[in-house]
């Protein structure tokens, strides 16, 4: 208080001392104007100007005494103005700088703060989890107890951002992170380390399965849908999960650890992972097979693979689904369940479905030519439905290879449709109107089947494996097998059973009125020279159901 009262005074002080030259400067011109006044009147009044003249002109004139006075009451107002100015002017800039100052210091912590915290979710960022982890690190060793680190990550963050746009992803990551922190114990902590990873603390734990409850805990939390735009989403996460010191002693090795584990944990049924030393072959794999995979299409290491797609009354081929398959020169084959979701969180996913199209196109004039009457399935990803220009790639493609629209089946999942239904909707309808058939592929493992099944222009419906390949077993996938049966008749659908393993699968399903059926009893997904040596061959030709 004491400096401010001292600023305030040296300020006053300064500026009176400039206002105050002004009013002697103002004095000194009201003097001269009375001289010259009275001189004027001395000449007036006797002809001419002497020291009697101006004697009598002063005595005489009681105007001049008035303005005689007029200095002396300048003088003293511009004193005490030029105090009260001066005072004013000095609180004035005192208070502006004050002002200055504190903004200075508000943006300072603010900008220390932004250093350490993500401006979307307001969570501590990956610079301050990491010292936050070093510090427990610390701590754990001291008490010699566990500490254990989770990364969450939303998994379909991209298509949500594609779909919706910054703001309403923002808005979900909001909600992630509320929910998080509802989660976790007063302890632990948790952070935004990366666009669509979170990362979890759970530091002094004398429990060594703290991470996997905490995981669980967690996919329980971000079960329920997120409302955003008057919609209501689901999202699918990923947790990898690694313990101190069992998998590394530093906050780095913990964290790459962690990406090993969540990596592998989007491969698990769980949907989390605890980070095994048998991991470490799959990340080094997974970046080598993600720079190679457009190179793979370049130097034709794809192949399409055919599998039958049988009448299940008659026994007679109906067509068939092209699967990619990729024979790696290194790796050797690598699983479509790798390689897929890998391309379809990039943009390789657009290249991958157009060489696909244009190969089996290609493929299935060239059987049309040959005089059989086959229908082609090809399936679109996710990307694809929302890609608007998908629909004119294709008319071009089919141009180009003669083929006829009704001759290909192109398949859909829903959970393809989810992210963005009304964009999906129209982009089916589009290829409806040009002439494809389409088939929903997975029925009954998606979010809301009969909320857009009657929407959809749909031709085909595919019964998941996982409820086929169980139904004499289990008499719950039976029913619900049966059922789905008589629901797509009921929508004018034909319906394919995937996952027909056995002679007794195919009787049931002919029992149930069942149209197609594919899957390994009739043949596995095969090269196209073997494709074209089944059709020929007597395999074609056994499989009616009722055939011993």
């Amino acid at each position: 208080m004491e400096f401010a009262k001292n600023v305030l005074s040296d300020n006053v002080r300064v500026l009176k001392s400039q206002v105050s030259k002004t009013a002697y400067q103002g004095v000194a011109i009201a003097i001269s104007s009375i001289i010259l006044a009275t001189l004027g009147v001395s000449l007036y009044q006797t002809g001419a100007i002497s020291l009697d003249s101006v004697v009598k002109a002063q005595s005489d004139n009681y105007g001049l005494w008035v303005l005689d006075c007029i200095p002396f009451v300048f003088g003293f107002w511009g004193q005490y103005s030029s105090s009260i100015i001066a005072y004013q002017a000095g609180a004035m800039i005192f208070d502006q700088t004050h002002e200055l100052r504190a903004h200075a210091e508000s943006m300072e912590k603010q900008a220390n703060y932004s250093a350490t915290h993500d401006i979307a979710t307001d969570l501590p960022n990956r610079a301050l989890f990491y010292d936050r982890v070093e510090q427990a690190i610390l701590s754990a060793n001291n008490q010699n107890k566990l500490l254990s680190i989770l990364l969450v990550e939303f998994a379909n963050f991209k298509e949500v951002y594609d779909t919706l746009g910054r703001n309403s992803s923002d808005l979900i990551l909001k909600q992630i992170a509320t929910r998080l922190q509802s989660v976790v114990l007063g302890n632990d902590s948790v952070a935004r380390i990366d666009g669509n990873i979170f990362s979890v603390l759970v530091p002094a734990t004398e429990n060594e399965n703290a991470g996997v409850m905490l995981a669980k805990n967690v996919q329980v939390a971000l079960e329920s849908p997120f409302k955003v735009e008057r919609l209501s989403l689901s999202i699918h996460v990923n947790i990898g999960i690694v313990n101190f010191p069992e998998h590394g002693e530093d906050v780095d090795t913990l964290v790459q650890k962690a990406g090993v584990a969540l990596f592998m944990a989007g491969k698990s049924h769980e949907g989390y992972s605890v980070y095994t030393s048998s991991f470490d072959d799959h990340s080094p794999r997974r970046l080598t097979l993600m720079s190679e995979l457009r190179q793979a299409l370049e130097r034709e290491e794809l192949q399409i693979y055919y599998q039958p797609k049988v009448c299940i009354k008659t026994g007679r081929l109906y067509g068939a689904e092209a699967l990619v398959r990729w024979n790696h020169p290194k790796h050797g084959f690598v699983p479509p369940d790798e390689f897929i979701p890998m391309a379809e969180r990039t943009r390789m996913i657009k290249h991958l479905t157009l060489w696909a199209l244009k190969q089996t196109f290609r493929q299935c004039a060239e059987w049309h030519r040959q005089g059989l009457d086959l229908t082609i399935s090809v399936n679109l990803s996710a990307r694809d439905l929302h890609d608007p220009e998908l629909p004119d790639i294709v008319a071009g493609l089919a141009a180009a290879s003669g083929i006829q629209p009704s001759w290909m089946m192109l398949e859909i999942t829903e959970s393809s449709i989810m992210t963005d239904p009304q964009r999906s909707l129209e982009i089916i309808q589009r290829l409806h109107d040009m002439g494809y058939k389409l088939s929903i592929d997975d029925f009954g493992t998606g979010y809301s089947s009969l909320a857009y099944l009657k929407k959809m222009p749909l031709t085909e419906l595919k019964i998941d494996k996982s409820f086929v390949s169980d139904v004499l077993k289990s008499e719950n996938d039976a029913v619900i097998v049966k059922a789905t049966i008589n629901l797509a008749h009921n929508l004018g659908l034909q319906v394919v059973a995937e996952g027909v393993e056995n002679q007794q699968v195919m009787v049931l399903l002919d029992s149930y009125a069942c149209d197609l059926a594919q899957g390994y009893f009739l043949s596995k997904p095969i090269a196209l020279e073997n494709f074209n040596e089944w059709m020929r061959s007597d395999s074609a030709k056994f499989i009616h159901p009722k055939s011993n």
